[in-house]
């Protein structure tokens, strides 16, 4: 499994993860979302290098001319709610693409304030022979990714996938790693964290993306 961390060189995700990480400008709710999706924007035009082309030959008003446009068929498939954004900057360069949704959440069990991840909800296309790219900015077990996974494949087998966070745990690409087909599956990440605490959040991460986005939930 490839593994690609887009801050291993300069460039503005740099900038955009500083803002999203600083703790006084992340309460800024507009900026932290668009933080989010301009990273989704970035990242997608990265994976866009990865995949197939064919020659088109174009008419202009003046001539002919040969491009190479995109030939995969590519389907964005989100994790909710934090996915959102992070989707929707993906969306707006692969305008083209089929969606796909899935339902994760954490349940919680106070008495030994343990958790196991439950998908509640799945809508997808047929998978069968086209790219998948998962969306999820908090990589941090890696319990979701899995999960997700195993509930779109059962709408057919891409022919290769694109794990797409904005922060992802050592723990979690391990995960992705054994679980997901290695051998056709390539992990990106704006930036890579290596720690979780004792609620397996992302450390030093950002917090709680899902509520830094749309508000504190019950």
């Amino acid at each position: 499994m490839e593994i690609i961390n887009l801050c291993d060189q300069n460039s503005l995700v740099g900038q955009f993860m500083s803002e999203l990480r600083d703790k006084q400008l992340q309460q800024e709710r507009l900026r932290f979302r668009t933080n989010i999706q301009r990273l989704g924007q970035i990242m997608a035009y990265e994976i866009s290098k990865h995949l197939h082309y064919r020659v088109d030959n174009v008419e202009t008003p003046l001539g002919t001319k040969a491009c190479n446009v995109l030939d995969d068929r590519v389907v964005l498939a989100t994790i909710l709610r934090a996915g959102l954004p992070f989707h929707e900057g993906f969306l707006n360069f692969f305008d083209g693409a089929d969606n796909a949704f899935v339902s994760a959440y954490r349940k919680y069990f106070p008495e030994t304030d343990d958790f196991v991840v439950h998908i509640e909800y799945i809508a997808s296309p047929r998978l069968d022979g086209k790219t998948l790219v998962i969306v999820d900015p908090m990589l941090a077990t890696g319990s979701s990714m899995e999960l997700a996974y195993q509930a779109l494949v059962t709408k057919g087998h891409p022919a290769h996938i694109h794990v797409a966070s904005v922060i992802a745990t050592d723990q979690a690409i391990e995960v992705v790693r054994k679980r997901l087909p290695a051998e056709k599956t390539t992990l990106w990440a704006c930036d890579i964290d290596h720690e979780l605490n004792e609620h397996s959040y992302i450390v030093p991460g950002l917090g709680d993306a899902g509520d830094l986005l749309y508000g504190e939930k019950e």
